[in-house]
């Protein structure tokens, strides 16, 4: 062991010594094009800022450039053209085992300008689609990592953003100015998709596990409310993300071991004389893998069991190109009470044995066809799949195990989408499409049934049946949506988004608007609204209703659309370059919420933060909800080897049930405070060392309260629905450290990285459950001190 040891340690300093005497360079390359019109803009200069003697080029005829023997480690890249606004990227890392390929867009200035003083900065602040005016951001791949707890996932990172809580280390929901997470909609290179994360189930958004892979990523945006009529069939947030292509000219790969598991990837020309590309990625679970080698973690059979795989081919025609992407999950995991002490049990329900299982895939070919500079058509087709399927047994006072829940859901979706851009002019440009989504879901699911249930039905089966279907059903969405600018400070955006389903026949129209007017360089205001709509969660539509006779209806088929009202209103100050403090306050009003006159507290809007659904028959559309608040962020963004970013969150989110009494949602946290920090420093000519930390302090989760005497009297767990969502579990508080180290030979480039989870080891509360066998009340705790090993290596 030693002698090991000792040799590790003797190949990383004699790497250490090679690489900091040696200066290693890399190739920078990419194509710029109209922001609007997507075309190749020839002629445009590049630049490295800060070089000498200065290093540049020319983009050619197809709006290509190449730059070589670029020294690695940060550098800026300048992009300009005669007639539009230049563009900087600041702070690019390159790295000898994997090339820069960019893709640059440039706007088109409404008025003619004679000279521009450009320097360096950073666009961040702004979305990349071209159509978002309010609550808008793009974020990089760069982040994901960078900030730390983010652990590679976009969901954890946007959870740093103002307006944004997660209070679960297990899971990565994301609550949205106090909506569901169900409201978010997730989108992958124009598709929209199912929950994209590891046992996450049918009507979900979140898991604790992402299947996307930011090592196939691109630039991508997250927006939070009042977004373009583009994007329809949600109501709290959109995460619309892009998979990068594959570099076209060079074979690359990549190896990995860290807390999404261990994974390779390769990307590339298919050949010397193509410019398509292909890009796969494969991942596999760390602790399962571990597991199968005979390691033991102390965690029983509650192994998380999951892996991946990713891929993207491109392919450039004459006249635009074909893109096709997919991606898929398998994932399974056994949650056992072992009546071990609760500080080592796992994350389950007290006295009950749960195996729970999911799978995903989605596939989908896109086709551009360009009729000219200024129109093209987008057209893609798209299937998908989801499964999830749940047994959980009960224990008995002697921990006998008995039958109490089983369940399985399937659902695939096909969908077809055309859209037509097209700019008239440098003032004015459109989009208009259809997506048309064709369902299929399957699903079985029943329950034991309870003493007192007994005597409410003639039926002699010892389970009751809550879903049992196979259906069809469509959607189909229409949107338009046009963008004016009056002057190149003041923007105007308006639109439609129109959907109608046949499983409820009923119909939404949603316009929406917005304005930005740039006072000055360093002062902007912006305004919008909207109306959106959302279909429920589709296994509510088929829950089942058991009558006297031991028969079954549906009592939900014709439930309609959630919708909400939102309007936003806010103010962006550039204070310089690479430091800005943004101001947003927001109103939402929410009506035609689902509601039970049985459960007469019970509302749709608090359903989605969990392992799976509830489901509930006989629902009413007659429920409201209201949300508010304010949002404030403070950024410097990552120049000059530092960045920090603090966001502050003051909200109200409110419903009504059946009852007509208003109570705070199951996401009114009230606040949320963020800060994050981090430094980079250069080793040498080729390694850099890394510090991030992250603080957050958020209000503690609602809970429904548990009556212990009842409980005990009962043998199962008795809730108090006379006091819903009053008491919430203390304030959520955690600090994360992250530091790596990046090491660049002649074609290699290498990453270590420590997490170091909540380092502080507060106690926050996860869960609190009745424990039958013991009767008493079982609290599980979140993660405590965690730490977390990456290695990357790039060749």
């Amino acid at each position: 062991m030693k002698k090991t040891v000792l040799i590790i340690l003797i190949v990383f300093f004699a790497g250490q010594i090679f690489a900091q005497t040696n200066e290693f360079t890399q190739t920078i390359r990419g194509v710029v094009l109209d922001v609007d019109t997507e075309t190749p803009i020839p002629g445009t200069k590049i630049i490295i800022v800060g070089s000498s003697p200065l290093i540049g080029t020319i983009t050619d005829f197809d709006g290509e450039f190449i730059i070589e023997n670029v020294a690695v480690g940060r550098q800026t890249i300048q992009a300009s053209y005669l007639g539009y606004k230049p563009v900087v990227i600041s702070n690019l890392m390159l790295v000898t085992g994997r090339e820069t390929v960019l893709t640059l867009k440039l706007e088109e200035n409404v008025e003619e300008i004679e000279e521009i003083t450009v320097s360096a900065g950073t666009g961040k602040s702004e979305a990349n689609n071209e159509m978002a005016i309010v609550s808008a951001r793009s974020f990089s791949i760069d982040e994901t990592e960078r900030y730390a707890g983010s652990l590679g996932d976009p969901s954890r990172m946007a959870a740093n953003f103002a307006g944004v809580m997660s209070v679960s280390d297990q899971r990565n929901d994301i609550i949205i100015r106090g909506n569901s997470p169900t409201g978010l909609l997730w989108q992958l290179d124009g598709v929209s998709i199912p929950n994209p994360n590891h046992f996450g189930a049918l009507g979900t958004t979140g898991g604790p596990v992402s299947m996307l892979n930011n090592n196939l990523l691109d630039n991508s945006d997250f927006f939070t409310g009042a977004f373009p009529a583009e994007y329809g069939n949600a109501t709290s947030g959109v995460f619309d993300l892009k998979m990068r292509n594959g570099n076209n000219k060079t074979r690359e790969y990549v190896g990995q071991v860290g807390f999404n598991g261990f994974e390779l990837g390769a990307e590339g020309p298919f050949s010397k004389k193509s410019k398509a590309s292909y890009l796969v990625n494969f991942r596999y679970s760390t602790l399962e893998l571990m597991t199968k080698m005979g390691m033991e973690f102390g965690t029983g059979a509650s192994v998380p069991q999951y892996k991946d795989l990713s891929f993207k081919i491109n392919v450039p025609l004459k006249k635009g190109k074909i893109s096709i992407f997919g991606i898929g999950g398998l994932s399974y995991i056994e949650l056992h009470d072992q009546g071990i002490e609760e500080s080592d049990a796992s994350y389950n329900v007290a006295g009950t044995n749960t195996d729970f299982g999911s799978d995903m895939a989605v596939s989908g070919i896109s086709h551009t066809y360009y009729f000219n500079d200024k129109t093209r058509l987008i057209s893609s087709i798209s299937a998908q799949g989801m499964r999830s399927t749940t047994v959980l047994d009960s224990l008995d006072e002697n921990r006998n195990p008995y039958a109490y829940y089983s369940g399985m859901a399937n659902e695939t979706k096909y969908s077809g989408k055309i859209i037509l851009k097209k700019k008239f002019n440098v003032r004015n440009n459109i989009s208009v499409g259809t997506i048309y989504n064709i369902y299929n879901l399957n699903m079985q699911d029943s329950v034991k049934r309870s003493d007192s249930e007994d005597f409410l039905t003639n039926s002699t089966s010892e389970f009751m049946v809550l879903n049992d279907t196979d259906g069809n059903f469509n959607l189909i969405e229409t949107f338009a949506e046009w963008q004016h600018k009056f002057t190149d400070n003041l923007t105007f955006y308006s639109g439609i988004h129109t959907q109608m389903s046949d499983l409820n026949e009923d119909f939404a129209v949603e316009p929406r608007m917005g304005l930005k007017w740039k006072l000055t360089n360093k002062h902007s205001v912006h305004v919008g609204g909207g109306m959106h709509s959302q279909l429920q969660p589709h296994y509510v539509y088929f829950r089942k209703t058991e009558l006297k006779d031991g028969t079954y209806i549906e009592t939900n088929n014709d439930i309609g659309f959630t919708k909400s009202n939102q309007l936003v209103a806010g103010y962006d100050f550039n204070i310089t370059k690479d430091f800005r403090v943004k101001f947003e306050t927001y109103y939402q009003a929410l009506n035609n919420i689902p509601v039970s006159p049985n459960e007469t507290w019970y509302s749709m809007v608090n359903e989605g933060s969990n392992f799976g659904g509830g489901g509930v028959d006989s629902l009413l559309n007659e429920g409201t909800g209201t949300n508010y608040g304010v949002e404030l962020t403070i950024e410097k963004f990552f120049t000059k080897n530092y960045y920090f970013l603090l966001t502050s969150t003051l909200y109200e989110s409110k419903y009504k049930g059946y009852d007509k009494i208003e109570r705070n949602s199951a996401f009114n946290g009230n606040y949320v405070f963020n800060a994050l920090f981090g430094y980079e420093f250069n080793i040498g000519k080729n390694s850099t060392l890394a510090f991030n930390i992250k603080g957050v302090y958020a209000g503690g989760k609602r809970i429904i309260p548990i009556l212990l005497d009842e409980s005990i009297i009962a043998h199962k767990e008795i809730r108090d629905y006379d006091n819903v969502f009053k008491e919430r579990y203390d304030d959520y508080t955690k600090i994360d450290l992250r530091i790596s180290y990046k090491l660049n030979w002649k074609k290699i480039s290498q990453e270590w990285a420590l997490d170091l989870q909540n380092v502080s080891n507060n106690q926050n509360i996860f869960q609190q459950t009745y424990n039958v066998p013991e009767q008493k009340i079982k609290t599980d705790y979140q993660t405590g001190i965690y730490p977390m090993f990456l290695y990357r290596i790039r060749f």
